[in-house]
């Protein structure tokens, strides 16, 4: 294999220690050609590619570029300077978030209509009011007074009795008729969120971290709850309030009906600098508290370093820096609240107050009538009365705004490991071969947040092999496993599996036949039948247990209080990691997959585990194809061929009795560990 650009650490391989570098070094000539290993073809190079990575549905905003900005001819900032995964703003397509909304609901299209109709009819009786009490002023009393005729009076008195219990029958069935909607909308939005989260590639994850997604499925989504059970009321019920007033007072005096609705222009500029104003406030509040959640969790996760090098002060001051700057949001938020309270009330009341007095004046000379001007003060005040609840909405719509445009964001993301368009089905295994047959054919990786990490270059993994990966510490071992599991797609070249490209194949079928065994383990909350069967989930007891007794875990999940019903708790935590490693090996056991990855199996095991997850190691890897990244050098010892790298590159293959015959760096990494163990 050979190359000519150097490879990068992957930011991914944290875990992995420094292998010893002792040991002779073999020499090359000046002007000789490095010999390429066993094992490889060489590459050309190519032009470096796009980097790989997640990105945003087709037609999506990138983000702000050179340019966009009050800093266009500013000295260039860092790459990441402008990273929406660094800003917590994903780009999303041009009205994502009405599309969004929209489509939670769609499906209540029937319940939204009916809610509207409940609505209507409740503002009608409710606006019915003032007219009644118009009538009374100028025919009911003079009725009474001149003809001592009671009808009119008690027709008004039973009028508005009937309008306020149906006014209050129709809220009500009107708040359960909303109530429904906007929960199953949320309960379709949590859901998707969820959906979302699971589905978004690996290389997603490295780079948006799970408080954020927490932030999303929680905060933001309360937020736009808050919207959906009272801000989306009150502005219904205020916009027909004042379509209903503003008609009725052009009905009764077109002088004072004209004169409200011209009144609404400095109220519309007022409302229309408060949304401008506070949305730039609430999109910073929607990061401030997701910031103040990653923050948190990273700390109950990490408690045991916390407590261990002792951090909590620091980590004190660091939350409470983060938890100051979400202060300061909210409070931003208040104080553009209360100016346009302040301003939109002295507005209102201005106006009212000048109508009255004009409306008086004409009363006096005989131009209106009592009664209109006395309906025409209470529709004013009922008019201008809803400015502060419509403030209140315009507080929830902007707080929900900012939260819909961050969970549109992440739901416009596409996975960068999509669903092939026409997937195609894998040959049937060859009779008398185990496993299948990996082949990386002209194959060269980038990550998306960094350089080239595996240069081009060529690689067969035959059928029923066992090949053990070695290397320092951001080799590129863990990049070369997860090609292997298509965690990643390369950046140019195929990855095969028995001549098949791993993209033209349904990530169903691709878990059945390649399974990858972390050096995490990682187990979820429930018994530890429940986590072997993840592996297949349609075995039976009697398979679950037959997978554990050929892995050697059989006897210590029997001794555990309820056995296979035993519930393992968070991460497992009620057993210990060589356990934990022995339910994953009975876990991919049971999977039969035809690609087995151990990706640092046993490096974080004392030797007693080692040596009991070794014994599994055996069964585990027998009649498939198996990819071992190892750290200690005792894995390899079961590997029919070692693959040595280093920077991105395949520097030594071989079988292992050869490689520490020879004078290279597996030697080399071979004698310094038999000496540790002297």
């Amino acid at each position: 294999m050979t190359s000519t650009v150097p490879g990068r650490r992957n930011p991914d391989e944290p875990g992995e220690a420094e292998a010893p570098q002792s040991g002779p070094t073999p020499r090359t000539s000046p002007g000789a050609t490095p010999r390429t290993p066993p094992g490889t073809t060489p590459g050309t190079e190519d032009p470096a590619p796009a980097p790989s990575g997640p990105g945003p549905a087709p037609g999506t905003d990138p983000g702000p570029g050179p340019g966009d900005g009050p800093n266009d001819g500013a000295p260039a900032q860092p790459a990441h300077a402008g990273d929406p995964f660094d800003r917590d703003v994903l780009p999303a397509p041009k009205g994502a978030s009405r599309a969004l909304l929209g489509s939670l609901l769609a499906p209540h299209r029937r319940r939204v209509a009916v809610a509207v109709v409940l609505l209507l009819l409740q503002q009608a009786a409710v606006q019915a009011g003032p007219l009644l009490v118009a009538f009374a002023l100028d025919a009911a009393l003079p009725a009474l007074r001149e003809e001592h005729d009671y009808g009119p009076l008690i027709a008004v008195g039973i009028g508005y009795l009937v309008c306020s219990v149906a006014s209050g029958w129709l809220q009500h069935a009107f708040v359960i008729a909303a109530a429904r909607i906007n929960q199953r909308a949320l309960k379709e939005l949590r859901e998707r969120i969820y959906r979302q989260a699971q589905a978004l590639s690996v290389d997603f994850h490295d780079r948006y971290t799970s408080g954020r997604l927490i932030s999303r499925a929680t905060t933001d989504v309360e937020a736009l709850r808050e919207l959906l059970d009272e801000g989306l009321q009150e502005l219904l019920a205020v916009l027909l309030s004042v379509v209903y007033i503003l008609i009725t007072l052009l009905w009764l005096d077109p002088g004072l009906g004209a004169a409200a609705l011209l009144s609404f222009v400095p109220l519309g500029l007022l409302v229309a600098d408060f949304r401008r104003r506070s949305l730039r406030v609430y999109r910073g509040r929607s990061t401030a508290i997701a910031q103040v959640i990653v923050k948190f969790a990273e700390t109950v996760n990490g408690i045991r370093p916390v407590q261990s090098f002792r951090r909590e002060r620091a980590n004190d001051a660091r939350f409470a820096e983060l938890n100051g700057r979400h202060l300061k949001v909210n409070g931003d938020s208040i104080l553009e609240m209360a100016r346009y309270v302040v301003l939109s009330r002295a507005v209102a009341n201005t106006t009212l107050a000048a109508l009255v007095l004009w409306g008086a004046y004409r009363v006096a000379s005989g131009g209106l009538a009592l009664g209109v001007l006395a309906a025409a003060a209470l529709y004013l005040r009922r008019l201008y009365d809803p400015i502060d609840r419509l403030g209140m909405f315009l507080n929830s719509y902007q707080s929900a705004a900012a939260s819909l445009e961050k969970i549109a964001g992440l739901l416009a993301q596409r996975p960068s490991v999509p669903e092939p368009a026409r997937p195609k089905a894998l040959p049937p295994r060859r009779a008398g071969l185990p496993g299948r047959e990996v082949v990386f054919e002209g194959v060269n990786f980038a990550y998306r947040t960094g350089g080239e990490v595996l240069p081009r270059f060529a690689l067969t993994l035959p059928a029923g092999q066992t090949v053990a990966v070695v290397g320092a510490t951001g080799a590129g071992k863990s990049t070369l496993a997860k090609l292997v599991a298509r965690f990643y797609d390369p950046t140019t070249g195929r990855v095969l599996l028995d001549g098949t490209d791993l993209r033209d194949l349904e990530t169903a079928e691709l878990r059945r036949g390649v399974v990858m065994v972390t050096q995490e383990a990682f187990l979820f909350s429930g018994t530890v039948a429940e986590n072997i069967a993840i592996g297949r989930p349609e075995a039976g007891r009697e398979e679950i247990e037959q997978a554990a007794k050929a892995i050697g875990a059989h006897e210590f999940i029997a001794a555990l209080p309820d056995g296979y019903d035993t519930d393992v708790r968070k991460r497992g935590g009620r057993i210990s990691a060589g356990q934990r490693q022995l339910v994953s090996f009975a876990r991919a056991l049971l999977a039969d997959p035809s690609v087995l990855i151990l990706d640092e199996a046993t490096s974080s095991l004392d030797i007693p585990g080692e040596r009991a997850v070794q014994h599994a190691m055996d069964t585990v890897l027998r009649g498939r194809t198996a990819v071992v990244v190892a750290h200690r050098l005792s894995t390899v010892e079961i590997a029919d061929r070692v693959l040595v790298m280093a920077d991105g590159r395949i520097v030594e293959d071989g079988p292992p009795a050869e490689l520490i015959a020879g004078t290279g760096r597996f030697a080399a990494l071979h004698s310094a560990w038999r000496e540790s163990l002297a």
